[in-house]
């Protein structure tokens, strides 16, 4: 649904998206980002929507550790390991946040997350798979909007921490 308050500059990106945007002095990059009313909740609709590779996406999945979010970012044919994300952040738990704590977290609703420009600050990860594109999609604030941003610069932007998390298949490969 587009309406004066989800989409004042016509971006179809959430209005704090486009204020954090604009903070960080990304204004051009609502200019890229595009409405698709089929939506695109889920890396698949994303990457068809799009028109990209599925690991293209970048999924922004908020996690509990220890009882304390943290944001992962990870390409979207790849799923996130917890104990590697536990490893990493030397907690005892990790597990997914449900619903109300990512809207809490972050002032969005599953499927629109973006990697930047929530309600509260949080520690991020990204995983190491998003840097073997020259551009990923991410969400813009709705599960109707995505952007395209550089890796490099999504992770400095998003002040993440390089990590490995992405779950390794059966046979190590």
């Amino acid at each position: 649904m587009t309406t004066a308050a989800t989409d004042a500059d016509g971006s179809g990106a959430h209005p704090r998206f486009a204020r954090a945007l604009k903070e960080l002095g990304l204004e051009e990059l609502l200019g890229r980002a595009r409405r698709f009313p089929e939506g695109t909740r889920t890396a698949v609709e994303a990457a068809a929507a799009v028109g990209c590779e599925l690991s293209q996406i970048c999924k922004s999945l908020v996690f509990a550790a220890d009882g304390v979010p943290v944001l992962v970012l990870m390409d979207g044919a790849s799923r996130v390991d917890v104990e590697r994300v536990r490893e990493e952040l030397g907690v005892e738990k990790v597990g997914r946040a449900d619903a109300q704590a990512v809207r809490e977290v972050t002032g969005y609703a599953i499927g629109g997350v973006p990697p930047f420009g929530h309600r509260t600050s949080t520690r991020v990860l990204a995983d190491r798979s998003l840097l073997a594109h020259d551009v990923v999609w991410a969400a813009a604030g709705t599960p109707y909007a995505v952007f395209p941003i550089e890796p490099k610069e999504l992770v400095t932007h998003a002040r993440a921490t390089l990590v490995d998390v992405r779950e390794r298949p059966a046979d190590g490969v």
